[in-house]
């Protein structure tokens, strides 16, 4: 099983939304790294910390987990959608997504500050200078020491 993080904005879609939907489809990604590691590496099962960006104090959230294999995004084909792709065809999609369902609440939400502040963390990639992805890979260990910070 693998770990990640992904991001949202709590305004556009938040944990607590969610929580109440119980699955979401993680359409709207729009770009390629992100979406190579939900088409190359994301598997049914695996857990995510779903994080809180853009906002006032950005964190993680909660637990969900990866509710599907990876399917072509609809939204890329819809041109009423923010994510229309002109170049996208159902036989040759270019956007792939994962469905996303509520696994557990946290505690209390894990604050980015609070993440830099530990030496254990520092090679975690939310924490690379520049890395802005939507999508992040999180290993084992830095999966498990985060929920001790609970």
């Amino acid at each position: 099983m693998k770990h990640w993080l992904m991001k949202s904005e709590p305004d556009v879609f938040s944990f607590s939304d969610l929580k109440k939907k119980k699955t979401e489809p993680w359409s709207g990604v729009r770009n390629y790294q992100a979406r190579n590691f939900m088409r190359d590496d994301m598997k049914k099962g695996d857990l995510i910390f779903f994080y809180h960006s853009s906002c006032e104090i950005p964190g993680i959230a909660g637990i969900a987990k990866v509710a599907s294999a990876p399917y072509p995004d609809p939204t890329q084909f819809d041109k009423k959608s923010e994510y229309f792709d002109p170049k996208a065809t159902k036989e040759n999609p270019r956007w792939i997504l994962v469905d996303v369902s509520f696994e557990k609440d946290l505690p209390r939400v894990i604050t980015l500050e609070e993440l830099k502040k530990e030496k254990e963390l520092s090679e975690m990639r939310l924490l690379q200078r520049g890395n802005r992805l939507s999508i992040l890979p999180v290993t084992s260990q830095e999966f498990e020491f985060i929920l001790k910070l609970t």
